[in-house]
């Protein structure tokens, strides 16, 4: 018996290594989607988890609550957009004089 493996790859066309090296990219992705899926539940029940003990943690909560509605918005909605960006550099900027 052979112990060294045969390099499949190298005995297909380049149209089916390009294929299955989609198909491995797309695994990746989904298996980090899930990862962060994962991990945002975890950041969100901790912030559900306890009320804010001080204004650079209550920041920290607006900033990602934030971001999640702005991540939900439409390319199109510019104005809202707009407004988000600077409620988080006031809050960024305010929290700065806090601390």
């Amino acid at each position: 018996m052979n112990e060294t493996p045969i390099e499949l790859d190298k005995h297909r066309g380049m149209a089916a290594q390009k294929a299955t090296d989609i198909r491995r990219a797309l695994a990746d992705v989904e298996a980090n989607a899930k990862l962060l899926r994962d991990k945002q539940g975890i950041i969100e029940i901790q912030i559900l988890a306890a009320p804010a003990t001080s204004w650079p943690e209550a920041v920290a909560k607006a900033h990602y609550v934030l971001n999640l509605y702005s991540a939900s918005l439409p390319p199109t909605d510019t104005h809202h957009r707009d407004l988000v960006t600077a409620v988080l550099a006031d809050l960024t900027r305010l929290s700065k004089d806090v601390t």
